[in-house]
């Protein structure tokens, strides 16, 4: 036999779930998708824009058409991802709405004999549920804002931190960016604004809210990604903010490192310094450009940092921080490992 569940249920329950099967289109689960899901998908992408057109000429004929489709994949998925799974298996199934997608699969499930249970309202209530949480969950943590200029080593000192057991929230590794121009991970696309307010809820969730929170400062977006706005004002308004200094030629050997990929691509790089013209102008840009295309890695990073970065950088961090002004410092000589792991050690003794 099946049943439903809220989504309020479900997630009160969701350890004792086996799976969470999301049967939606392989491009919805990409998008974004309840954390844990695998997918089942009972329409292909390209049979649920075929079962939508012909939705708009003839309702009962698309009906028809989907119907077969459905059950030839859940057939397919039956045969293929249930034959060693034992009668207790107990499944949380859902598609878009909770409508006839996740309805047909948990039907099946439960015909077998399988403890499935079926999410009223889908992903939708899901979303929505995400969404209500991330106004009320930033709001519970005490941070530790971990502030300072480009190449100042606030990555890897949150590393460190996380490394010597402290809580942290890594905010430009959930959005798979370093939030700056140059900021895009080679290889690496950025998560859609839906699967990152997924992981930082979940994230936030698993978190402690009586443990200091960890996190680097931020602006409104990292790359395409914004933010929660309740995110933001309680690092504003709740955050202890911690300056890290970092000698220059340390900070342009830490950028080198961090950007060693641009030297396989200079034109890369240069195409996306061009966004940079409006503020930089023509010139400086171009400068720079030739710089990149020359070789001189230490010298562009060196002249990004001081004439770019930093003036745009320290702008922001005082508008979004006031209390900067009282901000302790942390100064490093290097961003070395040993360093690193030191100054980490440190931080988290004084707080105790």
């Amino acid at each position: 036999m099946s049943y439903t569940v809220t989504i309020e249920q479900a997630l009160a329950e969701l350890p004792r779930f086996d799976a969470i099967v999301d049967v939606r289109t392989p491009a919805e689960f990409d998008e974004d998708h309840m954390p844990g899901a695998i997918n089942w998908p009972v329409l292909s992408n390209e049979e649920r824009a075929t079962v939508g057109t012909l939705y708009a000429e003839s309702p009962f004929e698309a009906r028809k058409l989907g119907a077969a489709l459905v059950a030839r994949n859940i057939a397919r998925h039956l045969d293929e991802s249930t034959q060693d799974l034992e009668k207790g298996w107990r499944p949380l199934v859902y598609c878009w709405r909770g409508g006839q997608r996740s309805g047909a699969m948990n039907w099946f499930l439960g015909q077998i004999g399988f403890r499935s249970r079926q999410l009223v309202g889908g992903y939708k209530a899901y979303r929505a549920q995400v969404r209500a949480d991330l106004t009320e969950l930033p709001g519970r943590f005490n941070y530790q804002v971990l502030c300072g200029r480009t190449g100042s080593g606030k990555t890897r000192l949150l590393q460190a931190l996380q490394a010597e057991g402290a809580q942290t929230l890594d905010l430009e590794g959930l959005a798979r960016h370093r939030g700056s121009v140059l900021g895009g991970l080679p290889g690496d696309a950025q998560p859609s604004q839906k699967r990152f307010d997924s992981l930082l809820w979940e994230q936030l969730r698993s978190l402690d809210a009586d443990r200091p929170l960890w996190v680097e400062s931020e602006s409104r977006k990292i790359g395409r990604i914004a933010l929660p706005e309740q995110l933001l004002n309680a690092l504003r308004d709740r955050g202890e903010c911690l300056w890290i200094a970092l000698p220059d030629q340390e900070r342009v050997q830490l950028l080198l490192e961090d950007y060693a990929h641009f030297a396989a691509e200079p034109e890369g790089f240069c195409a996306l310094l061009e966004g940079l013209i409006e503020l930089r102008g023509k010139e400086t840009v171009h400068r720079w450009q030739a710089q990149a295309r020359a070789g001189n890695w230490a010298e562009v990073f060196g002249e990004l940092m001081r004439l770019h970065y930093d003036p745009g950088y320290e702008r922001s961090l005082r508008n979004h921080y006031p209390q900067l002004d009282q901000a302790r410092e942390a100064a490093l000589d290097n961003a070395q490992p040993e360093s690193l792991g030191a100054m980490a050690r440190s931080l988290i003794a004084g707080l105790h």
